[in-house]
């Protein structure tokens, strides 16, 4: 086993073992609170985070606005308060070890309004923010504001150099390090470019080298970077640890602290992480981010699937081989579809599939009418969660609070569904039914003999297996 030495982050020793935070209401106060206690960084989601009541029971939202503008108020509110319960219980549990850092989206809802109320809530409790799921630019500032140190999440030198050259140059003594997210292994929302293949993987080694070249550029040749994604065992990365090319490295666990004592996660998705085998863990273009995606190939990502397969391309006059007439909605108004595609869609029609739902991509796809009305119904409860939606065409930029495109039936409320997998702790189908994010190593659950006959360690278990090896 290679030797782990402290490394300094954020102005102090600690274990090079980062928790990744995962919102919404999954990387907690309470998990972090012990990662920290062992010496680590441990992070807090501060997605759309909890706040409890006196008997530590979930508090759960609801909504009360009528509009989409009222319920995003509503959220944000909501997130502020959970935050800032999460920051103090983490805070109470760390006992003054380690480092406790809060996690933001930079595309959720409110971000900057979110972030500066959790720490302005929380002040003296919180010693980091990392996000990512964009481009943070105003990260640095807010760090400067509360003298708190900033962590981006990148998954290429390309996208910290942008980063830099607009605004972190300005705060750079407040850099507290730069996670490197692997967009192929990681889980959650991944940072793949238009100009990388989802399908081909790319080895992280020369990536993180060439980012580490360019922070030395830049005067941070010190400042450390944080592999985040496919980190399972130390022993795996002993060709980075220590190595002089790569400069201070940190690791970051997302995935393995799912699986503790701790972890908030029902018993049926502790034991769905037991099962699953390698590959079913699904990098996907679903999300109404916009952005890749990394969860479990369970029933609701299917159903998303097969969603998407039964769709095809319209006009709405006979164009070349569009020369086939189909009526759509209760109104049957007519498109036209090539004689192939119409066959196609007279199949799904006899399988039930016969809701024709219209794409902002000029398709259609066939659903059942159950289906069709879960997902108009989503669309219309819509509460603002991101800061742009392609699923209901939220904005919450004025004066339309709207994409300005159709909302697209492809995708699914992303809030609906994390809550819910979230909190139907006794409901044993919400694995299934429900959008379930995690890294690609989870299949090592199941082979790993850490956990063998069920076992679930806790968080101090867990950072000391890390620690001491295989």
């Amino acid at each position: 086993m290679t030797a782990i030495n402290a490394i300094l982050m954020g102005g102090v020793e600690v274990l090079p073992l980062v928790e990744g935070g995962k919102g919404i209401s999954i990387s907690t106060g309470k998990t972090s609170g012990h990662w920290a206690a062992s010496g680590g960084v441990g992070t807090f989601s501060a997605v759309n985070a909890d706040e409890h009541d006196a008997s530590g029971a979930p508090i759960i939202e609801v909504y009360r606005g009528r509009t989409r503008r009222e319920r995003h108020a509503e959220l944000v509110d909501f997130a502020i308060r959970g935050g800032i319960h999460q920051a103090r219980e983490a805070h109470e549990l760390a006992g003054g070890a380690g480092r406790i850092h809060a996690n933001i989206l930079w595309e959720m809802a409110g971000a900057e309004r979110v972030i500066t109320g959790v720490l302005e809530g929380a002040r003296g409790l919180i010693h980091g923010i990392t996000c990512g799921a964009g481009m943070p630019y105003r990260l640095s500032d807010i760090a400067a504001k509360f003298g708190v140190y900033y962590y981006p999440i990148v998954s290429s030198a390309r996208a910290f150099n942008a980063l830099w050259r607009r605004a972190y140059s300005k705060a750079a003594a407040l850099l507290g390090g730069v996670v490197y997210e692997d967009p192929w292994r990681a889980g959650g929302h991944n940072g793949l470019s238009n100009s990388e293949d989802p399908t081909r993987p790319e080895d992280p080694y020369p990536r993180v080298l060439a980012l580490r070249k360019l922070m030395r550029s830049f005067g941070l040749g010190e400042t450390p970077i944080i592999m985040a994604g496919g980190v399972w065992w130390l022993d795996e990365w002993r060709d980075w640890i220590g190595n002089p090319e790569l400069g201070p490295i940190a690791f970051q666990f997302g995935t393995r602290p799912l699986l503790t004592r701790e972890s908030p996660i029902s018993d049926a998705w502790k034991k769905k992480l037991l099962t699953l085998k390698e590959g079913d863990v699904f990098l996907n273009h679903f999300s109404p981010t916009g952005f890749y995606s990394s969860a479990v190939n369970n029933g609701f990502i299917q159903e998303l699937r097969e969603r998407n397969e039964r769709q095809v391309a319209y006009t709405t006059e006979p164009v070349g081989e569009h020369v086939a007439e189909y009526g759509v909605g209760p109104r049957r108004r007519l498109v036209y579809l090539t004689p192939p595609d119409l066959a196609r869609a007279h199949e799904w029609e006899r399988e039930g599939f016969i809701e024709a739902l219209r794409t902002p991509d000029n398709t259609l796809i066939f659903v059942t009418p159950e289906k069709a009305r879960e997902i108009t119904a989503d669309q219309i409860a819509c509460m603002g969660c991101l800061s742009q939606c392609r699923f209901s065409n939220w904005s919450e930029h004025p004066p339309e609070y709207s994409t300005g495109k159709k909302a697209d039936p492809r995708s699914f409320c992303i809030q609906k569904t994390l809550q819910s997998i979230a909190h139907e702790r006794d409901a044993p189908e919400a694995v299934e039914r429900n959008l379930m994010f995690s890294g690609h190593n989870g299949f090592r659950f199941a082979t790993d003999p850490f956990y063998s006959n069920g076992f679930i360690p806790t968080v101090k278990e867990l950072v000391a297996r890390i620690l001491t090896g295989r």
